[in-house]
Formats: structure tokens, sequence, C-alpha cells
């Protein structure tokens, strides 16, 4: 079933090879079955969109044919395929991205977020949401309320990544805490820390406006480490790096009391050195992140009740035929979030 508004046609901004893109006609997918069809409203533009325009590659990940990038989306069903409710046509998603077999050991044990076989938005070969329309899963739309914008329903991707860290890091009820990195992912790890009951929110970042920016989102304490160790100046009981730069890795982890966790979630250099005989003696849980698993109905409830502030994050928005704007790095570092719509930048 089906919105008989729905073209035959879409435009979207396609990824021919490193700083390489083209606006293009293409087809709308049809449904599959237990798919639907979204009319994409918004989508966050992610670092890794960012890096895959730079180098056509984010490690073993090759751009070798054209791909839409583009993952952080949500939108509004206009079709539906077999064994869909067709009720839903209408409804205001959110999309999670990767979509799992469902059958393999680790889908099976809940892990879908590390399942082999995911077919990820963006993700080579796998076209993403710079464009018109999508279909998915059914059960990876998730309806949102109208509290929810559409610019924050794009946005509950990164925000999973926030909760998946914090979750990881067993961040809760007077916790404390130290973030390494005040971009967007590292600004929503904080929120979410705030919302779960941490009592201290350490933050870190290089660049003074990012700091500031930290104390707006939830940070009680920010600290600039080209001045401040935090090694030497705090004590936790959870380190979440999202800078991916090896000395605050070290640093970090160095200020994680006995027992405490250190999460690794920014992707800097593929190794770096960690101070094995703090972690040996101190007992210090090191772990990474992948994505995230069952998150989305969490994060929909921190969106909807205010809690996590995503339309403060947004700083731009483009259409398709300027994607190639949102992708360049901003060189003054004021953008925390740029957001393409892809039915018109409005």
């Amino acid at each position: 079933m089906s919105d008989s508004a729905v073209p035959e046609t879409m435009r979207a901004s396609v990824l021919h090879g490193p700083r390489k893109l083209v606006v293009e006609e293409r087809p709308v997918p049809h449904p599959r079955p237990g798919e639907v069809l979204v009319a994409v409203g918004s989508v966050g533009v992610c670092g890794s969109d960012t890096h895959y325009y730079e180098h056509g590659r984010i490690g073993d990940f090759v751009v070798r044919d054209p791909l839409v990038l583009g993952h952080e989306a949500g939108g509004r069903v206009v079709a539906v395929g077999e064994g869909v409710d067709p009720a839903r046509v209408g409804e205001r998603v959110a999309l999670e991205p990767g979509v799992p077999c469902r059958h393999c050991d680790l889908c099976r044990r809940g892990l879908y977020n590390l399942c082999p076989d995911v077919q990820f938005f963006a993700t080579p070969p796998v076209d993403g949401a710079f464009c018109e329309y999508v279909a998915i899963a059914a059960d990876f739309a998730y309806a949102v309320p109208d509290s929810v914008s559409d610019d924050a329903a794009g946005l509950l991707e990164p925000l999973s990544v926030g909760i998946w860290a914090n979750r990881k890091a067993g961040v809760g009820l007077g916790s404390s805490v130290l973030v390494s990195g005040a971009g967007p992912v590292g600004l929503l790890v904080a929120q979410v820390a705030r919302a779960v009951g941490a009592a201290e929110i350490v933050m870190t970042d290089l660049d003074p406006h990012r700091r500031e920016l930290a104390r707006t989102f939830g940070a009680t304490e920010v600290l600039d480490p080209a001045v401040v160790d935090p090694a030497t100046s705090v004590a936790v009981d959870a380190f979440i790096d999202c800078s991916g730069a090896p000395q605050a890795v070290a640093s970090g982890v160095r200020a994680v009391h006995a027992g405490g966790t250190a999460v690794l979630v920014g992707m800097g250099a593929d190794e770096i050195p960690l101070p094995v005989p703090v972690v040996q003696n101190r007992e210090i849980n090191v772990t990474g992140t992948f994505r995230y698993a069952n998150t989305w109905p969490v994060a929909i409830a921190l969106a909807a009740s205010g809690q996590v502030q995503l339309d403060r994050m947004v700083t731009g928005h483009v259409g398709l035929d300027d994607v190639r704007d949102a992708l360049v790095p901003d060189p003054a570092g004021r953008h925390v979030k740029m957001v393409v719509r892809p039915h018109g930048a409005g």
C-alpha cells in the first residue's frame, strides 16, 4: 500500500570517489515484504560521511561503486510492503540504520550491532539517506511523537551512540565520568550522563568554544587538556573517549580509579599506547563501542522529554544540491551538527 503522491524517481546525492559528489535521478525503491518506504525529512551529517567524502574509505570499508552517504535519518512512512500494517502510512519515524541478519549467534544473543552481515546505511556497498526516499525493515523505523522534530528524529542515531557509550561505561546515579572531546558525540554523551543521574561530568577539549558548549550541554566542569592533565586532576568512575586522540586516551585511563571503566568511542589511530600497569593494578575495564543495540526507545524518550536537547545542536541546513558544503570541515569550528533536508533545506 502506498501514498499516491510517491513519484517513480527521486533525487540523490551520490559519492563517486573522494570529493566527487553528483546529484542524480534514481528510481524510488519499492518496499519489500516487511519493509516501509520513508520520505526522508532530515539527515544529520556524521564524521564518517566527511571521512568517506574526503578519502573514499574508512579502514577496510572502501567506496568502490557510487554510494549515497548519510545514516542519521528520520522521515515519514509513505508506503508499506507486504505484511506491514497499512495504517503506518503517514507515520513520522526515526530510522535505526543498521538491519542485522537476525539469525547468527550474535543476533540471537542480542548483540545484533556486532552482526557480521548487518546492512548499514552509507557503509559500502549499502546506500544511505542523502536522497528523497529510502526503504528499510519496518521494525527499524520507530514512530516518534510530535514533540520530536524532524531534525531530532534523525539525530536519535548519534544520541544512540551516546546512550550505548554510557551503558558500556556503567554510568548511573551518582557516577563521576570524564569525557574527552566536545564534538557532537561527546556533547551527547554528556547529556545522556546527566539524564541518567551522573553527579560529576568533566569534559576536555582543546577548543575554548567547544568547552563553553560543553558547559551548556551538561558538563559540571571543563578542562583544557593542554593546560591541565586530567590524569593528575580528576578521579572518576568512568572515562569515555570521544576524541580518538592517543594522548587523551592515555590520560583518561589514568584518571579512572580502581575498578572503573574506560570506553573508547572516538575513531583515531589504528593503534594507541595504553598504560598497562595502571589498567592491571586498578583492574580497569577497557572496552570499545561499535554502534549500538536496543537504544531507540530510550533515545526517543530522552528527546521527547527534553532531557536531551537535539535541536539545539543543529547549526545549519542544506539541501541535496549543497551536501558538499556540509561535508567540508568548518575551519572556525563553530558548527556542531549540520543537517541535510533532501526535500529542501527550508
